[in-house]
């Protein structure tokens, strides 16, 4: 009698199939070098016959087939394949022991162990005495339950949608950000990841911004500050008849106030202060994370202006203006500004930059009012009250692992799914403040976005740092932008254009539901749910050791660099050992080169490519884009400044920049090789430094080392770099979207 089911671990029935045997024979061959997949087919066939002749009536357990499995690879001569398969058996076991035994019961879908454990450390429900109340698949269901009532708003059926949310999300194909993740179906029901705030120059002004900072914070959000407007220090106050403290003062406040606020136990707060180029305190600004443990709570951009890059190029002096007056308050070197804004970065990352001008070209509800901040990690722009409302399509998902192409249809459909999804979520979404509410839902900007990219370059066999990934990236990118359009347009026509379309960019267009529509976000935890590389970003290691709860170290190889080596018959546990917490594969001579051209990490992609990169991305992404550009630590501020003329000249809305080493304890942190440098090239860069040291004593002259910091959650040593950053020890992140 032909089998037709198979009894799961967790007594569940599921439907026989003979191919996932296939792919488990064919894997332990690839193991041990075999490449034959017609042998893997036969020996599965063998495996189904004898499975049926002893079963009958009766249906197998999964146990009993690999049984079966183990004894006719025996039986068939294929000795070290069997042994490869026992080896292959008994390390799932360890991997299903340990989801037990983190997670306190057995969980159906198949995530990984690392996915798990930030599942349960910042999104499972837990009781009032810390113990978890859902599994992951009762989290997912929670989710897409709750965003799929939007529907009965506009005449749906939630019960169809919820559905299709369900599927979309267990198959990690597109996930939400953290607080829909956290807040969907709970009581706090906050959805958003981050918000901008005014802040005026009044103390009344500021201290409401205080307040509401901490009202979003206690909530799950981020916020974005310019603190332009503030005058500067020792300028006159006419009402007290005394002097003015200055933005760094006020700033110091929120980051006090951020530090106070635990986000419901799950997220604490992650600031964006931004100052404009042209205000007086700027020189003070842009050292002001020079020290240690100076505004933790914070990244720091400075907004550059058109007029000012123009004068960087021409060596001129350019005005500072008080905000008060509005009038010239004094000149400075527009060449020296920016030298010390490179030498900055160069020395720990911050501050970052933003094109501010760029930004506002591309406002698409410019008669509402002026872009003047972005969210903490820089990738959205956001009006005054604004919020962002985030997601990503895992472009890992899709695809075509016979043919390598990639899978077209099925990311048009996810694209669909996602606007549909993100559109419920400002219907849905709780927001902190009633002006955010009216903002929001006016403007109704969804954020869409993308993670797994170098996980489909690895799976297309395209390196990262190659022409051909810099114009798929541009076709990927233009593909999703256009689906997404099209798909905000069609809910126009169901549900209505967003209130403020009279005053945007689209009043004599065709109607459309949501003002902007895509973002690329650093996606920190959620690409670790989704098993995938983080945004838009080269892996930063291929393999590492990573210790979890117990101290129990457990290898994470990428799955993709997996499969490469077994398609090339190369793949064996010794060659991954050599992998494993390198900063690069390129002197590995096993690994053909090919496979290395391919498989290339942060470390192997000069810092030109990160930006071509993130310009491809930033050509169709409405909003902005949030990527890291990663030096060696023997990169010169000289390579820090042609890093941020090229991200102007090509369009990117901003820059973060990040020299390895450049701090101590940061985050992630392998085996590097340093490049030699003959003495010219040594002299060279000594003069350049010495430069840079100069321009930075004008304005400041006590100098501080980095030291390492602690993570909020499980105190590892670390150091949070400029961006979204994760802590590898417990999943927390600086900026978890």
């Amino acid at each position: 009698m032909a089998i037709t089911q198979i009894k799961k671990r967790n007594n569940k029935t599921e439907a026989f199939d003979r191919v996932k045997i296939s792919n488990a024979i064919y894997k332990a061959a690839v193991a041990v070098g075999g490449k034959d997949r017609t042998r893997a087919d036969d020996l599965s066939r063998q495996v189904e016959k004898v499975v049926e002749k002893k079963f009958g009536d009766r249906i197998p357990t999964v146990e009993e087939v690999q049984d079966i499995v183990e004894t006719v690879l025996i039986d068939q001569g294929h000795g070290k394949t069997a042994k490869a398969y026992i080896l292959y058996r008994q390390r799932h076991k360890e991997v299903r022991d340990a989801r037990v035994a983190l997670l306190g019961k057995h969980t159906d879908l198949k995530i990984s162990l690392n996915s798990l454990a930030v599942l349960k450390g910042r999104y499972l429900l837990k009781d009032p005495e810390g113990n978890i109340i859902e599994t992951p698949e009762e989290l997912f269901h929670r989710v897409a339950e709750n965003i799929s009532l939007a529907d009965e708003r506009y005449g749906g059926k939630p019960e169809k949608t919820e559905k299709i949310f369900y599927e979309e999300i267990t198959s990690m194909k597109f996930m939400p950000c953290s607080p829909t993740l956290m807040n969907a179906g709970a009581p706090l029901q906050q959805l958003s990841a981050c918000f901008v705030l005014p802040v005026g120059d009044s103390i009344k002004e500021i201290f409401n911004a205080v307040k509401a900072t901490a009202i979003i914070h206690q909530t799950g959000g981020g916020t974005g500050f310019n603190f332009s407007r503030l005058r500067p220090r020792k300028d006159i106050v006419i009402s007290t008849k005394g002097i003015a403290s200055g933005p760094l003062s006020f700033i110091r406040v929120f980051d006090t106030t951020t530090d106070v606020i635990n986000q419901g136990g799950k997220r604490r707060g992650a600031n964006m202060g931004i100052l404009r180029v042209d205000h007086p305190e700027i020189m003070d600004f842009i050292v002001a994370k020079e020290k240690t443990n100076v505004l933790n709570n914070f990244n720091i951009s400075v907004a550059l202006t058109d007029k000012f890059m123009e004068a960087v190029k021409k060596n001129e002096e350019y005005n500072l203006i008080n905000p008060r007056t509005n009038k010239p308050y004094k000149k400075l070197s527009a060449r020296k500004v920016f030298d010390l804004i490179i030498l900055m970065a160069w020395k720990n990352g911050e501050p970052g930059i933003v094109f501010i001008d760029e930004i506002n070209r591309f406002n698409p509800t410019p008669d509402v009012g002026e872009i003047e901040s972005t969210n903490p990690c820089g990738e959205q722009p956001l009006l005054p009250y604004e919020s962002c409302n985030l997601g990503s399509i895992n472009l890992a998902k899709f695809v075509n692992q016979e043919t390598k192409e990639v899978k077209w249809e099925a990311l048009k459909k996810s694209c669909q799914i996602a606007v549909h999804f993100m559109d419920n979520v400002i219907d849905m979404n709780n927001l902190p403040l009633p002006e955010i509410e009216e903002m929001t839902r006016a403007n109704r900007k969804i954020g869409i976005g993308v993670m797994g990219w170098a996980d489909m370059l690895y799976q297309l066999r395209i390196p990262y740092n190659s022409e051909k990934a810099i114009q798929l990236a541009e076709k990927v990118m233009k593909f999703i932008d256009d689906e997404i359009k099209k798909s905000s347009e069609e809910l126009a026509a169901k549900r209505g254009p967003f209130p403020n379309i009279r005053k945007s960019i689209y009043k004599n267009q065709k109607p459309i539901r949501n003002a902007a529509r895509t973002t690329i976000a650093p996606t920190g935890t959620i690409s670790m749910i989704a098993d995938c590389s983080s945004g838009i970003e080269p892996l930063f290691s291929i393999a590492y050791m990573k210790r979890v709860m117990g101290g129990q170290e457990l290898t994470y190889v990428n799955q993709h660099f997996q499969n490469i080596l077994r398609e090339e018959g190369i793949y064996s546990e010794e060659l991954i050992q050599k992998v494993i917490n390198k900063a690069s594969i390129q002197d590995i001579k096993e690994i053909p080169e090919q496979i290395r051209k391919v498989c290339v990490t942060a470390f192997d992609i000069t810092p030109e490519w990160h930006v071509k990169m993130q310009a491809a991305f930033q050509k169709y992404t409405n909003n902005a884009v949030s990527k890291t550009v990663n030096f060696p630590n023997d990169a010169t501020p000289a390579e820090v400044e042609k890093v941020y003329m090229m991200a102007y000249e090509t369009g990117c809305k901003g820059v973060t920049v990040y020299r390895d080493g450049s701090r101590e304890g940061q985050i992630l942190n392998v085996e590097s090789k340093k490049k030699d440098k003959d003495s010219k090239e040594k002299d060279s860069e000594r003069k350049e430094n010495e430069q840079s040291e100069q321009t930075a004593k004008e304005v400041t002259t006590k100098k501080e080392t980095t030291k390492n910091t602690k993570c909020p959650e499980c105190k590892t040593e670390m150091h949070f770099q400029e961006g979204c950053s994760t802590c590898p020890a417990c999943g927390y992140s600086k900026c978890s979207l």
